[in-house]
């Protein structure tokens, strides 16, 4: 094996971006134009396997009410109900929540607020990002 040319010892990157403090924590921001690479958000997508999850046990008739149910988890019956309310989101919408792809605003706080129950409604709350 031969080198051609040698190989410098030190190599310097340069890579634009400037930290950030989003909800205590920090967080890296790209310049403008660059691409943002999308994470799921866990969270999210954690909430919405719940609804479906308690949608199925309900229309199953494992459960009789939404109180019942939510004794037995060991919440409060209100956030179930925001919680199941996901259960109605466009399934484009939901798609994109999975895939990381949502409006870069869109959280679990958000999305339990009250939306459109029609799916063109939807649209422009969660993929425009108007949810925080």
């Amino acid at each position: 094996m031969t080198r051609g040319t040698p190989i410098p010892e030190t190599v310097t990157l340069h890579v634009p971006f400037k930290l950030v403090k989003r909800g205590g924590r920090k967080e890296m921001q790209m310049p403008e134009g660059a691409a943002q690479p999308r994470r799921t958000d866990n969270t999210l997508v954690k909430a919405l396997a719940r609804a479906f999850r308690w949608k199925r046990m309900l229309e199953s008739g494992e459960f009789m009410t939404i109180t019942e149910l939510a004794e037995r988890e060991g919440i409060a019956p209100s956030y179930m109900t925001r919680v199941l309310r996901l259960t109605l989101l466009a399934p484009d919408i939901i798609e994109a929540i999975l895939d990381g792809k949502q409006g870069p605003g869109v959280n679990l706080g958000g999305a339990l607020e009250p939306f459109p129950v029609e799916w063109s409604g939807q649209s422009c709350l969660f993929h425009g990002g108007a949810r925080t």
